[in-house]
């Protein structure tokens, strides 16, 4: 018989590292694991600014563009799709299947004024990259500073 030292302090360390993940996992964070067939994907998207505009870039390989809808709706701009099996493989010949095939929908809040109606849209190598133009009032607009006493280019 082997005798084991018990140390509280790291098996307290194991229950609060548990707990934490449960919480993460299930309040925070939304699963990342794929959806059977038939239900929403989730699509993965990067969204960013420039001094003109708001970039919004949507992975969605294998899909084609006239598949994929893009709606703008007051600030809130939609993205839905579905992807499809190629061929059809009888689910006993397989040893992996980790691609997720079935309709997905992804709706984000808008930052900021932009003009809705000017938007763009472009797709390359399944990217979908979305080009809002800001409104005008929301440009950063740069203040020329003048030294005191100086007006127009003349000392006083």
């Amino acid at each position: 018989m082997s005798v084991i030292r018990w140390q509280p302090f790291s098996d307290m360390l194991t229950l609060r590292q548990a707990m934490d993940r449960l919480f993460d996992d299930s309040f925070v964070r939304p699963s990342r694991v794929p959806a059977p067939f038939g239900e929403g994907l989730d699509l993965p998207l990067d969204m960013y600014q420039t001094d003109d505009s708001v970039v919004i870039k949507a992975s969605v390989p294998g899909v084609k563009p006239e598949e994929v809808e893009v709606t703008i709706t007051g600030d809130t701009l939609t993205i839905k799709g579905e992807t499809r099996a190629e061929e059809e493989v009888k689910k006993d010949n397989y040893f992996r299947q980790e691609i997720s095939y079935g309709a997905f929908s992804r709706s984000i809040i808008l930052p900021g004024s932009v003009q809705t109606d000017k938007a763009e849209a472009t797709f390359e190598n399944g990217v979908l990259t979305l080009t809002v133009p800001k409104a005008e009032e929301t440009k950063p607009k740069q203040i020329k500073i003048k030294p005191k006493g100086v007006i127009e280019g003349k000392k006083s």
